[in-house]
């Protein structure tokens, strides 16, 4: 038995059975033990910021890591961004990266780098397996580390050498790894009732407080209270259709942010950061919040919301069930094809218990607000801002959920960023739908244009934040990768496709020209 042996089968004796891979010479011994080990599935990405944003999704659906094999420096840089992403939602990952034998550092072939500063970038942990030993406590801690207190992305650094030396497995197997529990302080409980009660308070509510028994006791709370409750901008999974609390979300821009909170006395953080803008721009400031308002956190990101709010509903009294107010589904329009039109027709055709991927940007709002009263679904959104998440994320929800319909709402910007995720669709036959927003443009960065007030808007601002010259055909481009595809111009062609493409064993892609 070698070190990747030991690696591969301590992987599987702690829970972790999939492996999402872009490998080079640095894993093939990795790739063996695979071969030596069937119960671990190893997954193709023919770039590696499809497997790292792959591992968040299967995160975010299972609350368990996924590993990943990437090669080397580069490969773990070309991974950065959908890694960012994942640990700003707290997704346990498992990301194991090759290095060059330990020996071979001195020589300063080509593809050596500092793997650990990289990793530090993003990483709740950084290991290094010896060759030799020691394999099996690093990715028994690794495992523990990504499901720790604050959940995060471990990283393990396996150099070439210590995958193909000689190793034992300890003779006691650690017992699985699983998230520490957490108490609960009953001074920030009392102090969320009194906060609740005042005319106008706002329930934010962030990661754990969004999904499950947490969100229906967040409506149950804020029935009794007379609480406003609103989801942050972002939230790793939102439980959201018929049959569930209402839930606002605060605007992404700035402006309308302001506006929202301006009058707020009081915010209660329920699993939520306090309310900041994405960017600064000139004479404007970060928080969002007005200066008199008073936040008060109950729990943090990374607590145990669920039993916070749980809590919370009991101290003041909630009523056992607090039923949701009903909501009509819009309908359709046929006089125009925008967002909105788009979100009529998904809120009519989402499946129940389907998850759906938001990378739509400018569009995404009115398409969220339409699919309020849709069928139940679970929605997940990019926590770290960097595009190129969704097109990854449902291989790994579709791999954590094996046919459920994962459902994904991509710019035709973002797209491109991880198209190569078609491919690996294809290749593990996922039940995915993608639409893609075809506006031809950046249209975010052109809102952003517009809130920093430049002086000059000529030609090098126009020809950076347009995608029409030439056009971005993705029929064709889904179909070089295997992925079945349509284009749609209407509401009517639109509804014929999605109804299609769920009733369609596998991937399918549709383009929907805005």
């Amino acid at each position: 038995m070698n070190g990747a042996d030991v690696v591969v089968r301590t992987l599987l004796s702690q829970g972790v059975d999939l492996c999402l891979a872009n490998p080079g010479t640095s894993e093939m011994h990795f790739l063996a033990a695979v071969d030596a080990n069937p119960g671990m599935r190893a997954v193709l990405a023919l770039q590696e910021n499809v497997a790292t944003g792959a591992a968040d999704g299967y995160a975010r659906i299972t609350g368990r890591p996924a590993a990943t094999l990437l090669h080397l420096g580069p490969g773990l840089a070309n991974g950065l961004s959908n890694l960012h992403n994942a640990a700003r939602a707290l997704s346990p990952v498992v990301n194991i990266v090759g290095d060059h034998a330990m020996d071979h550092h001195s020589y300063d072939a080509p593809l050596t780098s500092d793997i650990e500063g990289l990793s530090r970038t993003f990483s709740v942990s950084t290991r290094t397996i010896s060759p030799g030993r020691g394999a099996a406590a690093q990715i028994e801690g690794a495992v523990a580390d990504s499901l720790g207190i604050k959940p995060g992305v471990a990283t393990v650094l396996l150099p070439a050498d210590s995958a193909w030396s000689p190793a034992d497995l300890p003779d006691t197997i650690a017992a699985r790894a699983v998230r520490p529990e957490t108490g609960i302080d009953p001074l920030a409980v009392r102090a969320a009732v009194d906060a609740l009660c005042q005319p106008g308070a706002v329930l934010l509510l962030g990661y754990g407080g969004t999904r499950g028994q947490a969100l229906v006791d967040a409506g149950r709370i804020a029935a009794r209270t007379g609480a406003q409750l609103m989801a942050q901008t972002a939230s790793p999974v939102t439980d959201r259709g018929a049959g569930t609390p209402a839930l606002e979300r605060l605007p992404y821009p700035l402006d309308l942010a302001t506006a929202r909170l301006a009058k707020v006395p009081v915010i209660v953080l329920a699993g939520s950061k306090a309310p900041v803008a994405f960017f600064a721009y000139p004479g404007k400031k970060s928080k969002l919040y007005a200066p008199h308002t008073h936040l008060l956190e109950l729990s943090r990101p990374q607590d145990d919301t669920a039993a916070y709010l749980a809590a919370v509903a009991e101290e003041c009294g909630a009523a056992p069930v607090a039923k949701p107010a009903g909501g009509a589904i819009p309908q359709i329009p046929t006089d125009r094809f925008d967002a909105a039109a788009v979100g009529a027709v998904l809120a009519r055709l989402l499946p129940e218990n389907c998850i759906f991927v938001d990378e739509g940007l400018t569009n995404g709002l009115p398409i969220f607000t339409a699919t309020a009263h849709a069928a139940p679904h679970r929605w997940l959104q990019n926590m770290g801002g960097s595009i190129g998440f969704a097109a990854p994320m449902t291989i790994g929800c579709a791999l954590a959920e094996k046919g459920t319909p994962v459902i994904a709402m991509i710019g035709d910007g973002s797209a491109m960023y991880t198209l190569q995720s078609l491919w690996t669709q294809a290749r593990e036959q996922l039940h995915v739908v993608t639409l893609i927003l075809a506006n031809r443009t950046y249209n975010i960065l052109k809102d952003e244009v517009r809130n920093l007030d430049l002086r000059n808007r000529g030609a090098a601002i126009q020809d950076m934040l347009s995608i029409d010259n030439p056009l971005l055909d993705f029929v064709k481009l889904a179909e070089g990768m295997g992925v079945p595809a349509r284009r749609v111009d209407s509401t009517t062609g639109l509804q014929d496709a999605l109804t299609t493409a769920l009733k369609t064993k596998g991937p399918s892609l549709i383009e929907v020209t805005l």
